[in-house]
């Protein structure tokens, strides 16, 4: 394949050889006693979203390591890395997560200079923006968070140390069901408004996170005109207490069905019909499809919310541990996972190396935006795009330069916090 893939698999010989070379032989017993080096294992904490079977299995066999994957709720997963570094090597999340970590000393610098393929990342999360004409959005865009700063805060200015590995990302919004929801004009029609629409009371659902869940209820509170905030990506207590104001009679009401926690969870619900239009993550929409419904990744004429995903080191990772962890950063940039999370609809910080993995119709489709010149498989195997149809939203290009807000941790977190707890529990 690659030059990396020769490289592994030199390295990969090199240790089987050391491996099977006698190192001692105890005189105690008749046969002599081969003492074989254990492969070093890698803790990985993190959701659903890339700590995926497939993955795990062909980056143990690329790799010659063991991980163990431990997916959870993004809640849940953060509030467990940030209070017990000691038990995670590496912390897969987005890009809102890395505030809280860094204030918390769970995490610990990584060497630029140890990333294999640094120099093929994209603008994206270098300076914010794929093009020059592209929005960047409101709230933390990944690289205002990315460099670690002579004073040890994180910034934009290019250092050699960086906070995390930039690797998976997308624009995120919500899906509908079109056998209930009219389908709509993408960046025309479609609005944030429709989470609040009437029609759909007792069918919509939220995301249980207080960093993402919380936009798309300001977004939609403020495409329907009950609201309008200076920065929907730095809301001050005020905003937050007519955000909830505004809120309380439709949760009251029964307005939401519930909240979610997992992508699978996303799926359940609209599958058993429980929900007619939610906010979703790409998975789920081609899963949905997958499953022979009409899900719809909508493309609001306001923007979307955008998130970045990060690979962090744990403060508490040290020697082969450490280097087997370097190796797996590396490996997800190294052709073939960016190719496997496309086709479940994500993007990879190098897509240039994936693109080797992908064919002519999976690049022309996923990247490009044009229409599919022949079925297209997911991850599970099964057909999610049908010859003829194109990417909700378009290109690359086109979605990223259409953000509305980034997954943010705010000035007023706690008080975000608060809010939103009482308000999914009420």
């Amino acid at each position: 394949m690659n030059l990396n893939r020769r490289e592994m698999l030199g390295a990969t010989l090199a240790s089987v050889t050391v491996a099977a070379t006698p190192v001692k032989a105890s005189e105690t017993f008749g046969a002599p006693t081969i003492h074989v080096p254990s492969r070093p294992v890698v803790r990985v904490l993190g959701t659903h979203v890339t700590l995926q079977e497939d993955l795990r299995v062909r980056a143990e066999a690329d790799l010659g390591i063991r991980l163990e994957f431990t997916p959870g709720g993004s809640a849940e997963v953060l509030h467990r890395a940030s209070t017990r570094p000691e038990s995670f090597d590496l912390y897969e999340q987005w890009s809102n997560s890395i505030r809280v970590l860094w204030q918390a000393g769970a995490i610990q610098p990584i060497d630029r200079s140890r990333i294999r393929y640094w120099d093929e990342i994209n603008p994206l999360t270098r300076v914010g923006r794929l093009t020059p004409e592209a929005k960047i959005g409101a709230g933390d865009a990944p690289h205002q968070l990315l460099f670690i700063q002579p004073d040890g805060t994180l910034g934009g200015q290019t250092t050699e140390q960086i906070s995390f590995l930039p690797y998976v990302h997308n624009v995120d919004s919500f899906g509908y069901d079109a056998a209930f929801v009219p389908r709509g004009v993408p960046y025309e029609t479609e609005s944030w408004a429709w989470l609040l629409d009437d029609r759909w009371a007792g069918a919509v659902s939220i995301i249980n996170e207080p960093t993402i869940g919380l936009f798309d209820l300001a977004l939609a509170v403020q495409a329907k005109g009950l609201a309008e905030f200076d920065d929907i990506g730095n809301l001050s207590g005020a905003d937050l207490g007519t955000l909830f104001r505004i809120l309380e009679p439709y949760r009251r009401d029964g307005h939401f069905r519930g909240v979610w926690s997992s992508v699978p969870a996303s799926v359940d619900l609209m599958s058993r019909g429980e929900v007619v239009i939610e906010s979703m993550f790409s998975p789920a929409v081609f899963e949905l499809r997958g499953r022979g419904i009409d899900c719809v990744n909508a493309s609001p004429k306001e923007g979307y919310r955008a998130w970045h995903g990060v690979m962090c080191l744990s403060s508490q990772t040290t020697g082969s541990v450490k280097d087997a962890a370097y190796e797996y950063m590396n490996w997800w940039l190294s052709g073939w996972p960016g190719a496997f999370i496309a086709r479940q609809g994500y993007y990879i910080s190098n897509p240039q190396r994936s693109r080797e993995e992908l064919s002519d119709a999976e690049w022309d489709y996923w990247y490009e935006g044009k229409p599919a010149t022949v079925d297209l498989l997911g991850t599970t195997g099964r057909v999610v795009v049908k010859e003829g149809q194109q990417r909700d939203g378009g290109s690359y290009e086109k979605r990223f330069s259409n953000i509305a807000v980034w997954n943010t941790v705010m000035k007023s977190y706690e008080a975000s916090l608060r809010h939103w707890n009482e308000f999914v529990s009420g």
